[in-house]
This record gives structure tokens, sequence and C-alpha cells, in this order.
């Protein structure tokens, strides 16, 4: 059979069609970014790729390519043992490396010689990443946001996850980033992605909606936690005419919160922490104070404070500077965050929408 090369723009388009995408690259290389399902078949680990490059450089790439091949060898044997031994003759996978050379090549003419229709990614994962940041500068564009604003506490995230039980079309961009997007937003035991895996994953979500439908987003800033959100959607959003203002009683939020943060609650050392954050706006003094509080067990009295004198001034202004349908955004009363009063609210905004 034929090696068959795909571009990163066929293979982009066809990603589920293939029985596996394999990723021949070191463990490192695949833990930082990926295609999305692809498994990991490295023909060298990392450390192997330490060694045979530092024999590349001190010895000479003759030496280095023979105890590069044998390892190579022996790596894809196991695989090939391991996983492939039960794929029947229709099994049809994509291989790919860094730039789609002797790495995926080796694996692709192993899989090939065994009878297998291989697919090559041209340009290997350099290349899918550049057509991955030009879609996500293209894809955008052809979506409708309807962006959920509302206060820290008043149920955004959970709505937007109603609406998506609901059969709505969802972007969750504080559940791609693993981060609640807040000085105190950290996702407990849960470290966020690299840039370019959330960029990756980010693109996977974008491609999948029908244009004709509304998509539901969360009024994020820029940034949520370490990660930068591509400007190209950032931009559509904040242009967006649709705008949905979530509201819900001061005691309602707060309820919410320490739910949403009780872990916090559980670990006051890791609240303190993160309230340092607050040093540079809000001063020394007064995190001082809440810190204080904190390590006191008045963990209610911290969040309360923190929706008065941090989240809540300069909320509105904010919205109305940054996003262009807040002026004119529609009203969705919440009387708390349970979820029955955020079902019936996603449903009157489906069937509003529809």
């Amino acid at each position: 059979m034929t090696i068959q090369s795909l571009s990163a723009a066929q293979a982009m388009g066809e990603l589920e069609r293939f029985g596996a995408v394999i990723d021949a690259r070191s463990p490192a290389e695949f833990a930082h970014d990926h295609l999305p399902g692809a498994v990991n078949w490295p023909v060298l680990d990392d450390e192997e790729r330490r060694l045979v490059g530092i024999e590349y450089a001190q010895v000479s790439a003759f030496e280095a390519r023979k105890r590069g091949a044998a390892l190579v060898a022996k790596n894809i044997a196991a695989h090939i043992e391991r996983e492939v031994m039960d794929k029947g003759k229709d099994w049809r996978p994509l291989v790919y490396c860094w730039r789609g050379g002797q790495r995926s090549g080796s694996m692709a003419w192993f899989l090939d010689q065994m009878g297998f229709r291989t697919y090559v990614l041209a340009g290997g994962y350099k290349a899918f990443r550049a057509a991955v940041r030009a879609e996500l500068a293209e894809l955008p564009a052809r979506i409708g946001f309807e962006v959920v604003c509302g206060r820290t506490g008043s149920g955004k995230t959970r709505l937007l996850g109603a609406l998506r039980d609901a059969g709505a079309q969802v972007l969750d961009l504080e559940g791609l980033a693993r981060h609640r997007g807040s000085v105190l937003g950290v996702v407990p035991g849960c470290a966020q992605p690299s840039q370019k895996a959330f960029e990756t994953a980010l693109w996977d979500v974008l491609r999948r909606f029908d244009p004709q439908q509304p998509v539901f987003v969360e009024s994020e800033s820029k940034k949520i936690g370490n990660l930068r959100v591509p400007e190209a959607v950032i931009e559509r959003m904040r242009a967006s005419a649709r705008c949905l203002h979530v509201e819900m009683p001061d005691a309602g939020r707060l309820a919410l919160l320490q739910e949403d943060y009780a872990f916090l609650a559980a670990d006051p050392g890791l609240f303190c922490r993160l309230l340092d954050g607050l040093v540079a706006l809000r001063g020394r003094e007064t995190v001082a104070y809440w810190q204080q509080r904190v390590r006191a067990g008045a963990v209610a009295e911290v969040f309360g404070e923190l929706m008065r004198l941090h989240y809540d001034p300069g909320y509105e202004r904010s919205m109305r500077a940054n996003f262009t349908g807040f002026a004119a955004a529609e009203t969705v009363r919440l009387e708390d965050g349970s979820p029955p009063a955020l079902a019936a609210a996603a449903k009157r905004l489906l069937v509003r929408a529809t």
C-alpha cells in the first residue's frame, strides 16, 4: 500500500474518520498540546530523545542515527504488539510528529507494511498549530454570541450549564481554561492547560457550532487565569448585540459563592495566599484584615466584603465599556442558584431564542 500525505486543512476536516490519530512525539511534547483525540505512541521517550540529541551534538550524526534507529524500532514494535494486534484491515490511522519527518515516517512505514491504509500529516504538529491559529482568527466571525453578563456569584456559569443541558450551544471558556476567571478562580487539583492546548480545545469546540444557532458565552475578560482568550473571540463577544444580564439577590449570591468556593473555606492557607493577589488593588491593610477573618473562620463575612468592596464596584461601568449590547441587555432574574430555578430560566431563554 502507499502512505498518503494529508495537509493540515484536510486532516482537521476529517479527524473523526480515522481509526486513530497517533502522535509519535515524546510524552512531554504530547502533554504540551496535541491534536484532539490523539493517542501518544512515542517513537522516542523524553529521555531517549535527550540522549540521542546529545550523541548527535557531541559524537556524530551517524552514531546518533544508529542509536536512534535501534530505539525507534524497539519502541514501534512495542506499540504494535500492545495496540495493533487486534485491529482489522479496515483500520485507518493518521500519524504525525513535530514536522512530519522521520518519527511519523517510521511509524507510518511499519503500519503501511502491515497492510493498513495509513495517513501522515504533512508538516506535522507545526502545520496543525499554524492552521489552528488561522482558523481561530476566522471562526468567531461566523458565530452569533449571546453574552451572559452578571455580577460575581449571580449564577452565570451555572446558567450556562443549564442551557447546555437544555440543548443550547454553549462556549464554556472557563471550563476549557480550567479556571473560574477571578483572583480566587483556581480549580483545586486541576492545573491550567498550556496556551496552545487551550487554543486547540477552543478551536475544537468552535468548529462544531451550527452558525445558524446562537452560542451562549459568559462575559469573560481577555485573560482567564494565566491564559489569553484569542483576540478574535474577545472582539466578537464584545461586539455582540445580544447580552443577557443575570440578576440574583445578594443573599443568593453569597450562598452560591460559598458553595462554589467551599474548598477555600476548607483550606484557609490557600484562601489567604490567593487574597495576596488583591494587595495592589485593595491595599495591604484591607487584605490583611480579610486574611485574619479567614483564619478566624469568618469566611462568609469575607465573601460578603469581597462582593461589596472588590467585585461589585465598577461592574456596570466595565460591562458598558466592553460589551456593546450591555446597555440593551435582557434581564434574567434568578432567585437562587438551584437546579429548578436555572432550568426554568434556560427554558425561557431557549423559547425566546427560537
